[in-house]
């Protein structure tokens, strides 16, 4: 991996290389390389190639070492002095070099670290602030001082091996118009890091592999074939060692994760040489036991440069498949970060085919938007111009349904939408209400207006959950989900001439809404959008509902009087989120003492106290949590206070629980995804396999995956069916009376009675057999289960995604720095609006709260993006064009995924 960390002070820098860079402070020189300059600027000031502590320190001063002058015209106290960007070899590499005596493993690793940081200086900039331009300009020069280590630090006793390097760029670049130096600008680069780790991962592995190792894709790298897990993971102490302090403290983000490495080093252990830590490592991999030694050498052969059987436009159209499957617009280099990891392990795809490739690719559409390089293709384009333009065409087609609307119970701007729909000759009709404004309410007016208008309502909701839970239980006992209504022609035949209302139509995707318009123009329906734009929108691509209101002009009946909030200061505070004024809202929500700062040592204590209080006074309550991470972290918190509460039983059985891994089309269709012990369980009938049944995953070679049924049947995964299917790793969930959970997949129980993915049960009691009984609170209805299920999770806590259409009296809010990275102004206003009588926020750092909360989290649409660029427009309706000839040349391989949807699927996101 790569990771890249900011010095803020000089003496800080200057500290950072006397302890850490220059040479490692447990272990004599033998495991150290010499430090070298590099780059463009460094040339061009002149610095000799071996560092040295008197160039290093004045490069940190801002001082020319050559002439002693100042380098940039400006030196400010606190003056940003560089980046430290560290490269990470496999371990299972580092390995093999300490034990090994290929000095080409080393060769290979520093080749490879300096072509990625070439990438780097090509791409850095630097202010142009002058004749009133505001803007950057790409420079291309940088400098660093560059040092290669052997062994991580030690934890309770020698270091493990480990093959890393530290490049410490300075903040200085040359502009070659003005002809001066200046302060870098990084923060692109810093963006795009994950682009040039997986450029660095492809040289390192192809390198490796014409030396001769094979190797085999991981999650995040890759690893050599041949080096036994248990040796991994034997010698990564210190990744565990950091880990469990950075699970302690709340800790994910990368740059604080570094920090946080630095602040945890270990004292010095001196008079340890090369030799004795291979002989210490050496006898570590001995205790491990003769059956994890065997494969100690990595297995070499006679490389198979076309091995995997791929090319560059395969790469290519994995990535465009994978981007775009769920976002409308995507940064350049994250399809290519996709696209170059696919093609690692085979040499034959070289980095600069598959950017040729992308470049070339005539789905893609390029556009340069606030200086990043971003891309939507044509189908995406095509797919949001179509919807609206089916949504304008249907406006003043239809007969109103009441000239004379009969005098109404609701009032002001519940009035006026219902008004609004039962007046209206558009086909299309929208509603936006904020969360907790009686939308509900409105429509049961609205319904049984219609209803009496001789008018039959077809009611739906994107999930299952906000369909036949939250819907069904407000009286619309007949409400279904999209997908069921997408599949069912009878459905769709009592569309004739009604009306078709979508509810939470926030989440609808464009694919999704498209499909709702098409049935209505064909039936000579209405139909009506019902949801916030504000609140959580669709894991497909595209966020409907605000396309259609901003871009297509939909006209909207706006609901934003909220009643749900019984405090006046906590509903002021969600009327301020709904409008989108965080900061106001977070003020009056910190005046009234709803968000309290915890200890970041102790996070949780303070939420379950709250918590289990509120439960014990007979408080409908519910905590809810941006990441199911943080989320499974205070879930055990909860459950260890309320069993010694008496809230939840003593005994606890272990059951089956199935994590959804969540893939992509495209990810499905890779059989380098599969894992020997995985779950496979289809939603639609293939053959071989029926709907619902589960396959364990026994084997996944080339291109090829085998699994099992419990009958002992053997099936060969059909890739060109993805859809079809979805993967799943199995862990275990503890089980114990009073314990809240919830449905995580459609299935059925011993009874076969149907159990709604997003269903909300009771633990009734548990048996020693593994025999699991459940109630809905709400119905009463039981079923029965065994403890291999699977598609259980506790729902003590539940992220915003899933509390979105749920009200209770207080809502407890888990928001420490840790999930930060899935907090934004939508997961935040979510959440915070769940409670009528109280909204308790914790966290650990407030300021930073506010920033990330504050943060709009709205996807751009293509027809956004491109604007008013009417070449890209006509571009779309030659590319819908070409695909009308049959005989049109296509880029796309047969086995490429199309996107379809299957019923019942309720992704629900969380890092």
């Amino acid at each position: 991996m790569i990771r890249m960390v900011q010095s803020t002070a000089p003496d800080q820098a200057k500290a950072y290389f006397a302890d850490s860079l220059s040479q490692a402070d447990y272990f004599i020189n033998d495991q150290e390389l010499a430090g070298r300059f590099a780059g463009k600027l460094a040339a061009r000031i002149g610095l000799n190639e071996k560092v040295s502590k008197e160039a290093f320190f004045a490069m940190c001063e801002n001082k020319n070492p050559i002439t002693g002058k100042n380098l940039t015209p400006y030196t400010k106290e606190n003056r940003r002095v560089g980046y430290d960007i560290n490269f990470h070899c496999p371990k299972s590499l580092s390995v093999i070099h300490a034990l090994s005596k290929d000095d080409h493993i080393l060769e290979a690793f520093e080749a490879s670290v300096a072509e990625t940081m070439h990438d780097i200086e090509a791409d850095v900039q630097g202010r142009v602030r002058k004749d009133g331009i505001y803007q950057d300009r790409q420079t291309g020069e940088l400098a660093w001082a560059s040092f290669t280590h052997l062994t991580a630090r030690p934890v309770d006793g020698p270091p493990d091996p480990h093959l890393h390097a530290h490049c410490f760029v300075f903040n200085a670049t040359w502009d070659d118009v003005e002809k001066q130096f200046k302060a870098g600008q990084f923060g692109q680069i810093k963006t795009d890091m994950p682009y040039y780790q997986s450029r660095f991962h492809k040289r390192l592995s192809d390198k490796l592999i014409d030396l001769g190792y094979g190797i085999r894709r991981t999650e995040k790298a890759f690893e050599i074939e041949g080096c036994p897990q248990k040796v991994i993971d034997l010698f990564s102490k210190r990744t565990d060692h950091i880990g469990r302090i950075a699970k302690e403290k709340g800790i994910t983000d990368p740059e604080k994760l570094s920090e946080l490495g630095a602040r945890t080093r270990a004292k010095k252990q001196k008079g340890l040489s090369m030799a004795e830590l291979k002989e210490a490592w050496r006898s570590q991999i001995a205790e491990l036991g003769k059956d994890e030694t065997e494969g100690e050498q990595p297995i070499r052969y006679a490389p198979d440069r076309t091995a995997l059987k791929t090319s560059p436009d395969r790469c290519v159209n994995f990535a465009v498949d994978h981007a775009f499957e769920r976002a409308s617009v995507m940064a350049e280099r994250r399809i290519l970060e996709t696209a170059y990891r696919q093609s690692l392990g085979d040499v034959s795809v070289t980095l600069d085919a598959v950017t040729e490739n992308f470049n070339a690719d005539g789905r893609i559409i390029r556009i340069q938007d606030r200086g990043r390089n971003v891309a939507t293709t044509c189908e995406v384009l095509a797919e949001e111009k179509h919807m609206v333009d089916l949504a304008r065409k249907g406006q003043g087609k239809l007969l109103p349904l009441y000239r004379d609307v009969p005098e109404l119970t609701s009032e002001g701007q519940q009035a006026a939408a219902i008004t609004h729909m039962l007046t209206t000759t558009d086909r299309l009709t929208l509603v936006r209400g904020a969360a907790g404004a009686g939308k509900t309410t409105m429509l049961k007016e609205a319904v049984a207006l219609m209803e009496k208008a001789g008018k039959h309502v077809t009611m739906v909701a994107p999930s299952a959950s906000a369909s036949r839970d939250n819907l069904r239980k407000e009286g619309f006992l007949n409400a279904e989900t999209v997908d069921k209504l997408l599949l069912s022609p009878d459905m769709q035949a009592q569309l004739k001439g009604q009306v078709l209302i979508c509810d939470e139509a926030g989440l609808l995707g464009t694919k999704k809404a498209t499909a709702l318009l098409a049935l209505a123009e064909k039936h000579d329906c209405r139909v009506i959008y019902v949801g916030d734009t504000r609140q959580h929108n669709s894991t497909e691509r595209g966020d409907a509902l605000r396309i259609l209101n901003t871009v297509g002009s939909i006209k909207t009946a706006e609901i934003s009087k909220i009643y749900r909030q019984r405090n006046i200061h906590y509903r002021a505070a969600v009327e301020d989120l709904s409008k989108g004024d965080v900061k106001t809202a977070f003020e009056k929500l910190d005046g009234i003492e709803f968000i309290k700062t915890v200890d970041p040592m102790n996070p949780h204590a303070r939420l379950t106290d709250d918590y289990v209080a509120a439960l014990k006074k007979g408080k409908t309550a519910l905590v809810v949590s941006p990441t199911h991470k943080q989320g499974d972290e205070v879930t055990e918190a909860i459950r260890e206070k309320l069993r010694k509460a008496g809230m939840i039983g003593k005994k606890e059985i272990k059951a089956a629980r199935l994590v959804n891994l969540n893939l992509t089309e495209a990810e499905k269709s890779d059989w380098r995804n599969f894992r020997e012990g995985q779950l496979v369980q289809f939603n639609q009938h293939v053959k071989g396999a029926k709907r619902g049944s589960t396959w364990a995953v026994v084997s996944a070679e080339e291109n090829k995956v085998t699994v099992r049924n419990s009958q002992g049947q053997s099936l060969t995964m059909p890739h060109d069916k993805a859809k079809a299917f979805d993967l799943f790793n199995k862990t275990e969930i503890g089980l114990s009376k009073g314990d809240k959970v919830r449905v995580t997949h459609l299935k059925f129980d011993e009874q076969n009675r149907r159990m709604d993915n997003g269903l909300l049960l009771d633990v009734v009691s548990v048996s020693k057999n593994g025999g699991i009984v459940l109630r809905n609170p709400v119905g009463k209805s039981t079923y029965l289960l065994d403890k291999e299920f699977g598609h259980l999770a506790h729902a003590h806590v539940v992220t915003s995604h899933y509390s979105q259409g749920k009200t209770v009296q207080e809502i407890f809010i888990s928001q420490p720095a840790a999930t930060f990275p899935a907090t934004d102004a939508k997961q935040f206003y979510v959440s915070v609006s769940r409670g009528r009588d109280a909204a308790h926020i914790y966290t650990d750092d407030k300021e930073a709260l506010l920033d990330h909360a504050s943060r709009l989290g709205d996807r751009q649409s293509a027809l956004e993006l491109v604007g008013g660029h009417d070449k890209h427009l006509e571009h779309v309706l030659q590319h819908q064009r070409q695909r009308d000839v049959k005989t049109a040349v296509t880029k796309k391989p047969k086995e490429t995924i199309s996107i379809n949807y299957t019923i019942d699927r309720d992704y629900e996101p969380g890092l």
